[in-house]
């Protein structure tokens, strides 16, 4: 058992809990669009110039993106000096899907009812993907106080008015139907005895349209499309990445190349139609922020849908979920759901004084607390700062259990450190979370690259700056599932010409021109926290 709190932090407690009777008796106003709109320029990340450049190449040339994927945008091809055959071909399918998570695994399960030959490279296992992490639950307009409308003007004002509006549409449209697709398939989701969805609040919802697997709700989801997926026997080849897109004498995606992560191998895969399915992007840190994504989300699905001439859609924009851990350091950035907030419990300052709206949107959320730490409102931390989550609240609104019953994995994640989070609030501060922004895509999920179709994470427009919680559960199923049935339909009528990489020497001839000397190659694939000796 590791040691609990510290004595700074102990002090801190007390002050939370002689205001809890208090803050349990009152809920703090919602801010104005004019309070939010203020409070997100000043602090949120996304509004940081210094954390910004400009693209120099490529279709959105003129455009900022976060200076660490600028890099990856600038940077060398793996292939730029390489003699590739591309006349040997190792995989020869209908549709290839790069990406062996929620989006992925929901394409290719699509494309294989569809009857097209299909197979799954992911560079890591099946299932190893931000899905996976995602805890708090996936949205829904299912009930009958609710409806798609209704969830389309709760979707399309926490995007800021961005998203494009016939995705939206295609999002909440689909929504129940993603519902029913997955508890046929066997997700596991909270009922009540009578069998109906138990569904809950989220931030920036108006209606209770959160369905879950208590706090396992992406693990649960992504298991059941793994299962579906082995037990289908579609090919999946893993610990294999893509490193290059292939194009065709047309201008047609056709196909990748393939390296194996353990013998460097290099392998060449021939499609008809190509899904990029390679989710996020917060293994790269933008601005130093930790994270709650899995080991391989490094944006290489953006890198290489850009390089072929894909356009990118703000790619400026990152959520920063406002709840990641802050102690302790072993948990450093993971994910505290959402669903936290959602069962009571609030967010609170070193001196337990109620700072927002325990369901703002999360991009004003993470703001808030920024913002509380600069006025020097933070609870230190060995490992910088934070402020309190106060948990007990949970138990005091919905009775003894509830903990227990409704949010599991954050009872274990923390009692593994000797926090009771029924007994003990936590700390938090936002982590590096979702890649808003990505490739943009048309309403069946096709790029302005014949052939090449984006789905997930990678793909942006559908939340437009902001996503509201439970949406990214919802967007893997249903743009995953809608890419999978078009691509498929797609590869009936598609005649692959010939392969080449001649894309790769027009962009790296664009960065000679624009000036540029590339510090890095890409994709980057995996993050490199070894130490540097000087």
């Amino acid at each position: 058992m590791y040691a609990p709190y510290p004595e700074n932090m102990m002090e801190s407690i007390k002050k939370v809990e002689a205001t809890r009777a208090q803050r349990m008796a009152t809920e703090p106003r919602r801010l104005t669009a004019e309070e939010k709109d203020a409070l997100l320029e000043k602090f949120h990340p996304d509004y940081n110039p210094d954390a910004f450049a400009e693209i120099k190449v490529g279709p959105n040339k003129g455009q900022k993106a976060p200076l660490e994927l600028a890099e990856m945008l600038h940077s060398t091809s793996r292939l730029i000096n390489e003699k590739i055959d591309l006349t040997k071909i190792d995989y020869d399918v209908d549709v290839l899907v790069i990406g062996g998570g929620g989006a992925g695994s929901s394409c290719a399960i699509e494309a294989h009812n569809a009857g097209a030959n299909v197979m799954i490279v992911t560079k890591l296992r099946i299932g190893d993907a931000n899905t996976m992490m995602a805890e708090g639950g996936i949205q829904a307009a299912d009930k009958e106080n609710d409806s798609p409308v209704q969830h389309y003007l709760d979707c399309f004002g926490g995007g800021h008015f961005a998203a494009k509006p016939e995705l939206v549409k295609r999002l909440v449209m689909e929504a129940p139907d993603a519902i029913k697709w997955l508890n046929d398939l066997g997700v596991e989701f909270d009922k009540a005895e009578d069998g109906t969805m138990v569904t809950t609040h989220g931030g920036g919802t108006s209606r209770k349209r959160m369905h879950a697997a208590k706090d396992y709700s992406g693990a649960e989801i992504m298991r059941t499309l793994r299962d579906e997926v082995l037990n289908r026997k579609i090919p999946v080849i893993d610990f294999t990445s893509a490193i290059e897109l292939i194009l065709d004498d047309k201008g047609q995606c056709a196909g990748a190349v393939l390296q194996n992560m353990e013998t460097g191998e290099i392998l060449i895969a021939k499609a008809k139609v190509v899904i990029v399915a390679t989710g996020g992007a917060g293994r790269m840190h933008y601005q130093g922020f930790p994270t709650s994504n899995h080991y391989g989300a490094t944006a290489d699905g953006l890198v290489l849908a850009y390089r072929v001439g894909a356009k990118l859609l703000y790619q400026d924009t990152l959520q920063y979920h406002p709840t990641g851990a802050a102690f302790p350091e072993q948990i450093f950035g993971a994910l505290v759901t959402e669903k936290v907030r959602s069962l009571g419990a609030k967010l609170v300052n070193v001196n337990g004084e109620v700072f927002m709206h325990p369901l703002e949107t999360r991009d004003v959320a993470a703001a808030s607390i920024i913002r509380e730490c600069k006025r020097g409102n933070q609870v230190n931390t060995p490992e910088g700062q934070g402020v309190w989550l106060d948990t007990p609240m949970i138990e005091l609104k919905n009775g003894a259990g509830t903990i227990e019953k409704r949010i599991p994995a954050m009872l274990r994640m923390f009692g593994k450190y000797g926090i009771d989070i029924r007994k003990q609030p936590i700390i938090v501060y936002p982590t590096l979370h979702y890649q808003n922004g990505g490739v943009d895509v048309d309403v069946t999920s096709e790029t302005n690259v014949p052939n090449l179709f984006v789905a997930g994470e990678a793909a942006g427009g559908v939340h437009g700056r902001n996503r509201l919680m439970g949406n990214s559960l919802l967007d893997v199923i249903v743009f995953g599932r809608n890419a999978g049935v078009h691509a498929a339909a797609k590869a009936k009528t598609v005649t692959v010409g010939k392969l080449t990489l001649d894309h790769v020497d027009r962009f790296q001839k664009e960065l000679d021109e624009a000036g540029i000397t590339a510090t890095a190659v890409s994709p980057m694939l995996l993050p490199d926290y070894t130490r540097k000796v000087k």
